[in-house]
């Protein structure tokens, strides 16, 4: 398990555990019936069932959790599938730009293709030794490092490869197109170092 440097970026503290959120409330997931689709500029869709992942090799680290609202969470361990690695046989077209992340509870929330290509980039399937909970995203949600907790979006079921950026839910509310919490871009044209708006529930 690999473990990177402790760091605070600006404008965050360390908070003691985690603030739950649900903007749209938590949905009723189905395992049986649950499907991770791969899809939109790619050369061949891919579809993984939760046995699919849990078989698939596991990517195993230490990385903070940064949310938007500036709590954050101390190294907490993750295991996932590794994102770059699970949408490659898909073959991505070199048009697409950006990524789409759809849920189960319609939320969505876009991030640059070469963010979601980071070496670092997973679709965390467990925190701390255990399955994501019900509130914290099961079966799956992707995670980032580098981008705020709103783009590690809950009960995901769908990664949409496209060209052109769309909103995502907080996206259309004013939040920042990518979200690099070391630039603190928490809001759409405005560095956090230099906003003063508040901000409200993001993906915890």
């Amino acid at each position: 398990m690999t473990e990177a440097p402790i760091q605070l970026p600006p404008g965050q503290v360390w908070g003691r555990r985690w603030v739950i959120y649900a903007a749209l409330g938590v949905p009723k997931v189905d395992l049986e019936k649950w499907r991770l689709r791969v899809d939109g500029l790619v050369e061949r869709p891919l579809e993984f069932s939760y046995q699919d992942l849990t078989n698939s090799q596991v990517t195993r680290y230490k990385r903070s959790f940064f949310c938007v609202t500036k709590w954050s969470i101390e190294n907490p361990d993750w295991e996932g599938v590794s994102l770059p690695s699970l949408v490659g046989p898909a073959g991505v077209s070199q048009d697409a730009k950006w990524v789409m992340f759809h849920c189960l509870d319609g939320y969505t929330a876009p991030i640059p293709v070469e963010d979601a290509l980071d070496e670092d980039s997973i679709v965390a399937l467990r925190i701390n030794g255990k399955p994501l909970s019900t509130e914290q995203g099961f079966p799956a949600r992707p995670f980032m490092p580098k981008l705020y907790g709103w783009k590690s979006a809950k009960w995901l079921s769908r990664i949409e490869f496209i060209r052109d950026y769309r909103d995502g839910y907080w996206e259309m509310y004013g939040y920042h197109e990518r979200g690099n919490v070391w630039e603190e871009e928490r809001f759409k044209g405005h560095s956090g170092k230099h906003s003063r708006r508040t901000s409200i529930g993001t993906a915890g």
